[in-house]
């Protein structure tokens, strides 16, 4: 079901150019009958503009807000089971009540039942959040919104502008992206039609409505800052970040742009009051349409995978790995029965492009991969031994367990240390120890069963080591372009490495690999 509606032309062309005409001819007007207000014609045209935008504002707004709704997510009140030691009640505490003392078999099994409510019990009142969200399928009585607006609510309730109120029905959500649909048995609706967050410039002006605080049909205006945000919030993240006002409560409600159209869900504000601080964060619409797609035609997401560990280049990997620019994503790890491996994808390709389709970053490749069709086979244009190839993939359904079996991959985790003794070697030109990985190790430091590399034991304070983050428990797999299986193979890649023109290493934890740089200062 496709909800991309038709454009609204009129909002941000002949209408406007109308009432700019109008507002040149009111002017004129002024500058004969009343003071000289203006001691330029250049300030007279920029007055004349600054009101011919506030127009086209008067029109977007007009147009869009009986389409965005306020919802309210509702829980109902619970008694929770909780699990506590002894404790005594504490309106009889150090009275003589028990079965004990000679009051009676009645009186002792009555504290016992209090005690025992006390203990395990504990009421949780009603619950109660406020979102918004906006009209997208005014036939159907579709509305798009955040996950986070409506996830585990017990009842939802959607407030319209024209102040009816309805229960939805057949709330779907995806928390990946956290976007969600929810239907209202509701006539008579408008819908706001969608754009395209693709031909979105950084400087664009753009409109954010909702209810922050719980304030009905608000709406701010600002410019598109950013685009392909990453903030770290959701799994899937490419966020449109705008300097438009966005308060608790703003949460699903959409960013237009001057054509009426949506081009992201408010979604998320980095702030360190709690409130607005001029960054917001919008899930791009293009991404919300293919999610709310899916879960409308199917009730969830169907996702394509590849099935490697990813990392974003720098310019030290870059010049490693012989590449002009730090856009693309080099491959980390290969999983076993995955399309990659059956594509031939090795440690240290570094994909450009993918469907004919420009990979920035890691982000943008999991974006990129996860849209793609099941089945089909598409084009990888990669970078291996500083030469271009390109890999035909042919793309499988993303497991519903390989985040879980695979774990993830990350730049900052913590490895734990083994209990089983070690004998080291000391590599002095970038300051750390290391030895054999032995099973014992593997299992001890929380690695996958047949984990190869070799463990760091030490980090030397003060060192090109310690300054590229290593720590004790990682792995080396890889020096340079060769790997690492046993300290033989490290000794013998170590005798040709130059600490001053930079070192690459493979380096692993039990949630993934990185590439990192080791430069002698």
């Amino acid at each position: 079901m496709s909800m991309v509606k038709q454009s609204w032309n009129w909002v941000g062309g002949v209408i406007v150019g109308a009432v700019i005409a109008g507002a040149i001819g009111v002017f004129a007007q002024q500058t004969q009958t009343g003071p000289q207000l203006f001691r330029s014609d250049e300030a007279r045209k920029g007055v004349v503009d600054a009101r011919g935008l506030s127009a086209a504002f008067n029109d977007i707004s007009a147009a869009v807000t009986p389409a965005i709704v306020s919802i309210e997510a509702r829980g109902r009140a619970r008694t929770v089971q909780v699990e506590q030691g002894e404790q005594e009640i504490p309106e009889f505490e150090n009275l003589p009540f028990g079965r004990g003392f000679g009051l009676g078999p009645d009186m002792g099994d009555l504290m016992e039942q209090l005690r025992r409510q006390r203990q395990f019990q504990r009421f949780s009142p009603p619950k109660s959040a406020k979102g918004s969200g906006f009209i997208v399928d005014a036939e159907n009585g579709i509305v798009m919104t955040n996950n986070h607006v409506v996830n585990g609510a017990d009842e939802v309730i959607v407030k319209l502008y024209d102040g009816r109120e309805f229960t939805a029905t057949d709330i779907k959500t995806d928390p990946r992206t956290d976007v969600a649909v929810l239907r209202i048995p509701a006539d008579n609706l408008t819908e706001v039609p969608l754009g395209n967050s693709d031909n979105t410039q950084i400087g664009d002006w753009v409109l954010a409505f909702g209810s922050p605080f719980g304030l009905d049909l608000s709406v701010t205006a600002g410019i598109v800052s950013a685009k392909g945000r990453g903030p770290g919030i959701n799994e899937r993240e490419d966020y449109i970040q705008t300097d438009a006002a966005i308060n608790p409560g703003n949460s699903g409600g959409p960013l237009v742009d001057l054509s009426g159209h949506v081009i992201g869900i408010n979604t998320a504000i980095s702030s360190r009051s709690g409130g607005y601080d001029g960054i917001g964060f919008t899930i791009p619409v293009n991404m919300a349409q293919w999610v709310a797609n899916q879960l409308l035609d199917r009730g969830e997401v169907q996702r394509a995978f590849l099935g490697v560990g990813i990392q974003a280049l720098n310019g030290d990997l870059a010049n490693q790995f012989n590449i002009n620019t730090t856009r693309g994503a080099v491959i980390t790890r290969v999983y076993s029965d995955t399309p990659a491996e059956e594509a031939g994808l090795k440690v240290g390709d570094v994909i450009v492009t993918l469907n004919g389709k420009e990979v920035t970053g890691s982000r943008k490749l999991q974006i990129i991969v996860e849209q793609l069709l099941i089945g089909k086979s598409y084009d990888a244009e990669i970078v291996r031994d500083g030469k271009h190839v390109t890999v035909p993939i042919t793309f499988r359904e993303l497991p519903s367990d390989f985040g879980k079996v695979a774990g993830a991959d990350a730049e900052d985790s913590d490895s734990g240390s083994s209990d089983e003794e070690l004998n080291s070697e000391t590599y002095e030109s970038i300051g750390l120890e290391a030895s054999e990985l032995t099973s014992d190790v593997v299992s001890q430091l929380g690695y996958e069963e047949g984990t190869t590399g070799v463990v760091i034991t030490d980090v030397k304070q003060g060192t090109p080591a310690q300054f590229a983050g290593l720590r004790t428990g990682m792995l080396i797999k890889m020096v340079g372009h060769d790997s690492i299986e046993s300290m033989d193979d490290l000794r013998t890649a170590m005798k040709s490495v130059d600490a001053e023109k930079g070192v690459l290493l493979l380096v692993g934890t039990p949630r993934g690999n990185q590439f990192i740089t080791l430069r002698a200062e």
